[in-house]
């Protein structure tokens, strides 16, 4: 999200060490830059902290994320590989399902509304924290409403970098359950001028309740020391591993410099409320560093799930990607990206960031027919799947599908004798249908192979994007999504899943509901978000619990944007 302007100084990076490798073309060698946090404050009890007045406050453009070049046109679609058409009767049903936080939210605390959601939430041991754009919630873990909504920038309230105390949007929210810390991000945007930095706004929670105190860090984004100024550090993504948070952002230049930026912050000081925290950054240039389809539209770092988790020493952090030949990037295959990053926190830390060899996947078409219905507005890119009642093309809705990706979580598991890693992307399934493509990656004393993948789309005309997967401590696997269609599927929300014995590739245990919507979105910026999550509860290793956003005909009601978010929460059978 863009919003605002405003000078202030920037933090000194303070020396480097370490080097990149893996990576062919990457000349020269990028050498990792260590900082340390711009500013460290603690706040005071969360609960206690009075909502900053945003009377008279004014909202920047919509989240009308930017790539580095435009979406390519379809050229006719290409067969799935791994396309799993049955339509199974469903054993699937939630415990229980909760309203989340809503549109009407930011109507009440700032006097306007914002598309699109960006939901995402995590599962403590007692509690849940669900974050959008632009207020979170904290709820107990059957739904009830502890604290919120509380906009984004409150939880910054009285923090030495002003620009953290906007709600900038993009939110991410983690719980750490290796130590029983939450870690609530965003991005800032005052910047997006040559000469004012941005930063990555990280709290961690002093303890495990989530509406307690936070210790507060602001971490300063790439320099552009070719064109000046700093890199906007777009599309944050989070993960917990042992001995780091670890960050990626998708970041531009001043002027029309693009790469990813991979972080690791320095977990055992921030969970200690350190305020020397210390990040490590490599920035992937495009194209001077890394060919663009190397990297795509963003790499996704892993997020421990389970009580066994790896060695702080001898286990780097495994990056994906995804690339697709037909999508104009310049890759010669379908195939996941896979990055090591590996940090050493000592007194002279060390860091290597190693492009592992690509794997490649069967073949998947990410490029839908967008744009290219008739309506009353020129319809872009974005418009690209249907509503019910809704005949101007220029209302359907975004399925992202085109940006080369994987959605949010990378959900790590540690199975003692293997690691896995689970994530998922939208895919034109069969002509003019929307799927989700699902992976299980293994490694295996260092090496990595894809284990199984499917694409999920039964024959029903549906439409089913915007995911995010989990695995159980069994290996059980839980799929949620949105649903759409252009006769009588409201946007809404389901899931599936699988078994861990049941045939590769196969979501076998058909659909269960979180919500089914009754009303349309009727904004013409089509935006559907970037991420939801599917999250595991720690305390029993089973519970899945899933974020995303739907529509009632009263929610329309209110605004073309009147989006709505539930959680559900559920398990799968044998666990």
């Amino acid at each position: 999200m863009r919003k605002f302007l405003v000078a202030i100084a920037t933090a000194a990076l303070v020396g480097g060490f370490g080097a990149f490798a893996g990576v062919a073309n990457a000349t020269p060698p990028l050498k990792p830059v260590f900082t340390k946090a711009a500013a460290f404050d603690v706040s005071k009890p969360l609960r206690e902290i009075a909502p900053i007045d945003r009377t008279g406050f004014e909202f920047g453009d919509d989240d009308e994320e930017e790539g580095p070049e435009a979406p390519v046109g379809d050229i006719g679609h290409t067969t799935d590989g791994a396309l799993q058409t049955a339509s199974l009767s469903s054993s699937l049903a939630p415990l229980f399902t909760f309203e989340g936080a809503s549109n009407t939210d930011n109507f009440n605390i700032f006097g306007f509304r914002v598309n699109p959601p960006d939901t995402n939430m995590d599962v403590g041991r007692t509690q849940i924290v669900e974050m959008i754009n632009l207020v979170f919630n904290v709820y107990n873990k059957s739904g009830g409403l502890l604290l919120g909504p509380v906009d984004t920038g409150t939880l910054w309230s009285g923090f030495p970098i002003p620009d953290c105390t906007d709600p900038s949007g993009d939110p991410v929210v983690l719980y750490d359950q290796t130590t029983d810390h939450w870690i609530l991000t965003q991005f800032t945007t005052r910047g997006l001028d040559a000469q004012v930095p941005e930063y990555n706004c990280v709290a961690v929670s002093k303890t495990g309740d989530a509406t307690g105190a936070y210790y507060r860090y602001a971490f300063p984004t790439q320099p552009d020391l070719v064109d000046g100024g700093y890199f906007f550090p777009d599309y944050p993504k989070y993960g917990v591993w042992s001995n780091s948070y670890i960050m990626t952002t998708r970041d531009f230049g001043w002027v029309d410099r693009y790469g990813i930026s991979v972080y690791a912050l320095e977990k055992n000081k921030m969970v200690n409320g350190e305020p020397n925290a210390r990040a490590v950054r490599f920035f992937l240039e495009v194209p001077n560093v890394v060919p663009l389809e190397d990297v795509g539209d963003g790499l996704l770092p892993p997020d421990i799930d389970g009580n066994r988790r790896p060695s702080p020493t001898d286990s780097p952090a495994p990056i994906v990607g995804t690339q697709d030949d037909g999508a104009g990037y310049g890759a010669v295959t379908d195939a996941l990206n896979i990055y090591e990053l590996a940090v050493h926190w000592n007194a002279n830390p060390t860091a290597t960031l190693v492009q592992k060899p690509d794997l490649p996947v069967a073949a998947f078409d990410s490029i839908f027919p967008c744009g290219v219905v008739p309506g009353s507005q020129p319809p872009s890119a974005r418009d690209c799947l249907p509503q019910p009642g809704i005949t101007d093309g220029s209302q359907y809705l975004d399925i992202l599908s085109y940006r080369q990706r994987p959605t949010f979580r990378l959900a790590y598991r540690n199975f003692g004798n293997y690691e896995s890693l689970v994530t998922n992307q939208a895919v034109e399934a069969s002509p003019g249908i929307a799927g989700e493509r699902w992976y299980e990656i293994r490694r295996v004393n260092g090496a990595y192979s894809v284990y199984q993948q499917g694409t999920y789309a039964p024959t029903d005309g549906v439409d089913r994007w915007m995911g995010s997967i989990a695995q159980d401590r069994k290996g059980n696997m839980a799929l949620g999504y949105s649903v759409v269609n252009g006769t009588d599927v409201y946007p809404g929300i389901r899931y599936t899943g699988r078994l861990a014995g049941d045939p590769l590739g196969d979501m076998t245990l058909g659909e269960g509901v979180i919500a089914n919507g009754t009303g349309v979105q009727t904004t013409f910026n089509s935006r559907w978000g970037d991420y939801t999550a599917m999250t595991i509860d720690p305390s029993n290793d089973c519970t899945f619990y899933y974020s995303n956003e739907y529509y009632t005909a009263a929610s329309q009601a209110t605004s073309p944007a009147g989006w709505l978010t539930r959680i559900g929460a559920f398990k799968l059978p044998g666990c």
